[in-house]
């Protein structure tokens, strides 16, 4: 199973259509979409490239291929607008080919490891797991402490990151791995 993972594109167009370019190049079987797709937020300056307009067409061209979770940012009118659900607190996805690994999708302000604002809430999941999050808009790949067996993975931000550079993640054969837009 090979996966793109995004979070927090906040409505910037020009970083979506280089996030779609990768998609296109990545050729996964999926895309995950973590939250804050179109709105950039109170806490958030306004992306200079700002359409959400523009972003809503680029994702209802993938809509087949979109697993999509809420982020704090989405509204019921963004229901509206997107051809896929996205109005979920998580999803949940199990990768047979990788030992029956359990990927936990949310966006990290319900369910998430308490960084930036968010409650230091955790699922319930089992060894060879992963808890897959954005709302940091920072890159993390690593073991957690307090959860022996569980990978944590933020793919950082497409939109407004704020380590730096715009990225996001790749799920392939069991183990995940950020890319940076633009290279």
């Amino acid at each position: 199973m090979k996966l793109v993972i995004a979070s927090d594109i906040h409505g910037a167009a020009d970083w979506c259509e280089r996030l779609m370019a990768a998609i296109e190049s990545e050729s996964p079987d999926r895309v995950i979409l973590l939250g804050d797709l179109l709105y950039h937020g109170p806490r958030n300056d306004l992306p200079a490239d700002y359409a959400p307009k523009r972003v809503i067409e680029m994702l209802n061209s993938i809509a087949d291929q979109v697993i999509a979770v809420r982020g704090n940012c989405e509204a019921e009118v963004d229901q509206m607008v997107l051809a896929f659900p996205c109005m979920a607190d998580h999803n949940v996805l199990v990768d047979s080919a990788a030992n029956n690994k359990t990927l936990f999708f949310t966006h990290g302000h319900v369910y998430g490891p308490g960084l930036h604002n968010s409650i230091d809430k955790w699922p319930a999941l089992p060894a060879n797991s992963a808890l897959v999050y954005g709302h940091t808009h920072k890159k993390v790949l690593e073991e957690a402490e307090d959860h022996p067996g569980i990978t944590v993975f933020n793919p950082g931000s497409v939109g407004i990151p704020k380590d730096g550079t715009h990225s996001f993640g790749i799920y392939e054969d069991g183990a995940f791995a950020h890319r940076i837009l633009g290279e």
